[in-house]
């Protein structure tokens, strides 16, 4: 299978915590490669516009507030079915149901604050990557 590409965000409870390069190594390996990476912190309007499928749930304005009350880093990962592989080392959204050795059963403190954002899909994959990153800062 050839390589493919995801998007990835190391979410502010994280970053507060000072863990990025943690979950980093985590990703790595599982077989994951970082192709781009920055820290940004996101405005409301990014957070709303990145969200906006999630408007109409009752979480929506706390999801933007929380990810909106610090820095992230949004990463392009790369690697064979990298979307499903940085799902499985991500683990299940909420830390107590995640497997041991996931991101989120080591890393995550809560449901909300689950250290990590990862796509669901090659489709929103190439949606989201687009989202924050240019080509031309995707180096591979």
């Amino acid at each position: 299978m050839a390589a493919n590409r995801t998007f990835s965000i190391i979410k502010p409870d994280a970053t507060r915590r000072n863990i990025t390069g943690a979950v980093t190594k985590m990703l790595e390996e599982a077989g994951l490669r970082v192709v781009a990476s920055k820290r940004i912190h996101m405005s409301r309007e990014q957070a709303e516009e990145f969200y906006g499928v999630h408007r109409e749930r009752p979480f929506f304005n706390d999801l933007v507030t929380f990810m909106i009350s610090g820095p992230v880093v949004v990463q392009v990962l790369e690697g064979e079915n990298a979307v499903q592989r940085n799902r499985d080392i991500m683990g299940a959204t909420n830390p107590a149901n995640a497997d041991v050795g996931t991101i989120r059963k080591e890393l995550a403190e809560s449901i909300e604050a689950n250290s990590v954002h990862g796509s669901d899909s090659d489709e929103n994959a190439a949606t989201e990557i687009a989202f924050f990153f240019k080509p031309e800062e995707i180096v591979g």
